[in-house]
């Protein structure tokens, strides 16, 4: 079973799968009387449909075991998902770029420091939400509207990889 390595998440790195979600190096430009930065467009919401709509929601998560088997992912056909942490912890990321079905080869695995947040590009495969805390929090944004956006795939055994929270890159 390949073992991914863990990746820091950094725009350049991320960018086939879609946005790092991140004012650390991104530009601004001040608003209300000078007070505040705003960090404009640092994702875009993608939505399919006209009728669609971008929503708002909040995802309450539990940690999984880790080393975790990662036997599934999933895409969103109809639009984009954004996950911002709303506690400040590191979580995992686990990607595979756009297709029929993911290839396990190239399958990619990050690690948020806890103040990135990441938006999928509509269509691309990923894993469920995986935080590193026992109960971690997400402001998410996605798309509400008519027809099926989650497709879900499963590794035959031989596909599946090993996700290990102590194997990263440096």
């Amino acid at each position: 079973m390949r073992t991914l390595t863990i990746e820091p998440l950094t725009k350049k790195a991320f960018a086939p799968f879609g946005d790092v979600i991140e004012t650390e190096g991104s530009d601004y430009f001040m608003i209300n009387n000078g007070s505040t930065r705003r960090y404009h467009k640092l994702a875009t919401v993608e939505t399919a449909a006209p009728d669609d709509q971008a929503i708002i929601s909040i995802f309450a998560a539990e940690a999984l075991e880790m080393p975790l088997v990662i036997r599934m992912l999933e895409r969103h056909p109809l639009g984009s998902q954004a996950f911002i942490p709303l506690l400040g912890n590191p979580f995992l990321v686990v990607v595979a770029p756009l297709g029929d079905a993911p290839v396990p080869g190239h399958v990619r695995a990050f690690r948020s420091n806890g103040r990135q947040g990441v938006n999928y590009h509509r269509g691309v495969w990923h894993h469920p939400v995986l935080t590193i805390e026992k109960r971690d929090e997400f402001l998410v944004v996605d798309r509400s509207g008519s027809g099926n956006n989650c497709d879900e795939y499963f590794f035959t055994e031989d596909q599946q990889l090993l996700l290990d929270p102590q194997r990263e890159s440096t």
